[in-house]
């Protein structure tokens, strides 16, 4: 039984799905699906067509809104939107270190997790949809990753979307990980460096908690072993529209002076845990480059390789000179698997998944070069997760996709550039513009 409720200037309502585990066998195990329906409150009762949003990630539960916030509140003027938990996040059979030993051993984890690509999400959509629409397709709006899921869509049951809407999203159709983080490290770079242009006086408050994580054993309150590669990886913040800044306040109160001499703070570490720890989403740590792999070649800890050929980013190298310690940005490492207490059982799972090579292609390029359903994207360039070269590649690769290229936002653009980005793209795949 479906549950409603009410927030401010919306009706919410709770669905539950099962689906199958492996749709090549329908009749095997099954897995259940979460999904909240939202719909503004004075049109409730009316037939709305539906909207459903993929999230970026992967690994990443569908946004927790309150009432009509950021990008939903336009989307709801038009719309009955369905935010969905994709399988293995939120409330759809999560895959974290408590559950997966449900699996049995780490073999049988990491065949279990190869179920949780682009390609199952997209048939998960297809087994929901006839249950919501009644046979009709929806409008599909794919955020970051979700954004790949929807040209994985176009790809495999086009049928079932009316129209296609990917912010920040557009993959390569054939790139290998290790091209994506070969193209990655120096957009990454780029980021770093116009950080320190903004703030320079991070330049040394960089280097000085770089030092002191080489030459000291830290382990944050949650067990997490702080290591110079994890204080690299805070980069990630760059990517987003306020990361930046936010950097720079994390730096500056970095240092506390105790009996014992200097110490890294209490409230920097108590912040660096929450950026760090995979604990409310292993998904994405487990099968983050797995979104890449499309043939025989394993993915083999793609970013942790092709990071060696950038010894920019090796900071104790950079600390024996007068250079800068440089961050990283949206790569996952092995070490992370050692540093985390969350990913630490998952360690063998994610080892076993890095070394397949039995990859299917998550995308059809034949069928996408004579795609019949409207599409817009937002290509933002200078996205430091998505590499905007590729994008475009895709996006001339894909019939009648209509691109809006824009350095006004960063990748988090749908949501800081609501309501404005979902009407630019919504009028662009009508052909208002």
């Amino acid at each position: 039984m479906s549950l409603s409720y009410r927030q401010p200037g919306v009706v919410l309502t709770d669905h539950h799905f099962t689906v199958p585990l492996d749709h090549a066998d329908p009749g095997g195990e099954t897995i259940e699906l979460y999904a909240r329906e939202a719909v503004a409150s004075d049109r409730a009762g009316q037939d709305l067509p539906w909207l459903v949003y993929l999230t970026g990630g992967p690994g990443f539960g569908a946004n927790r809104f309150v009432g009509r916030q950021s990008w939903l509140d336009r989307a709801l003027k038009e719309y009955r939107v369905l935010l969905l938990d994709q399988r293995g996040t939120g409330r759809s059979t999560p895959a974290t270190r408590q559950t997966l030993p449900l699996r049995g051993g780490p073999a049988a984890q990491a065949d279990y997790l190869t179920h949780f690509r682009a390609d199952s999400i997209v048939r998960d959509c297809e087994a929901i949809r006839p249950q919501l629409t009644g046979g009709a397709p929806w409008t599909v709006l794919g955020q970051s990753f979700g954004g790949f899921c929807t040209v994985s869509y176009l790809s495999l049951a086009p049928e079932g979307v009316h129209t296609a809407i990917i912010t920040g999203g557009l993959p390569s159709l054939h790139a290998h990980a290790d091209d994506v983080y070969r193209a990655a490290y120096p957009r990454i770079e780029r980021k770093v460096t116009a950080h320190y242009d903004r703030y320079p006086q991070d330049v040394e408050r960089a280097r000085r908690i770089a030092d002191h994580l080489l030459t000291h054993d830290v382990v944050l309150p949650n067990g997490y072993r702080f290591t110079v590669e994890a204080f690299q990886s805070l980069g990630l913040m760059l990517g987003t529209s306020d990361g930046s800044h936010r950097l720079h306040l994390l730096l500056e109160d970095a240092f506390v002076r105790t009996p014992a001499g200097l110490e890294l703070s209490d409230a920097f570490q108590e912040q660096a845990q929450a950026l760090l720890s995979y604990a409310g989403h292993p998904l994405y740590a487990l099968v983050h480059e797995t979104i890449y792999g499309q043939d025989a070649r394993p993915t083999a800890w793609a970013a942790e390789r092709v990071r060696a050929e950038f010894p920019r980013f090796d900071a104790a190298k950079a600390l024996t000179g007068d250079g800068p310690v440089l961050f990283t940005g949206e790569t996952v490492h092995p070490w992370m698997f050692e540093t985390d207490p969350a990913l630490r059982p998952l360690r063998e799972t994610a080892e076993l998944l890095a070394a397949r090579t039995d990859w299917r292609p998550l995308y059809d390029p034949a069928r996408l070069a004579a795609n019949e359903v409207p599409v817009a994207a937002a290509v933002y360039h200078d996205d430091m997760f998505v590499d905007a070269a590729h994008s475009l590649q895709t996006a001339a690769a894909i019939r009648g996709l209509r691109p809006w290229v824009t350095n006004e936002y960063e990748h988090d653009g749908l949501r800081v550039g609501a309501p404005r980005v979902l009407d630019r793209l919504l009028a662009l795949v009508r052909d208002e513009v």
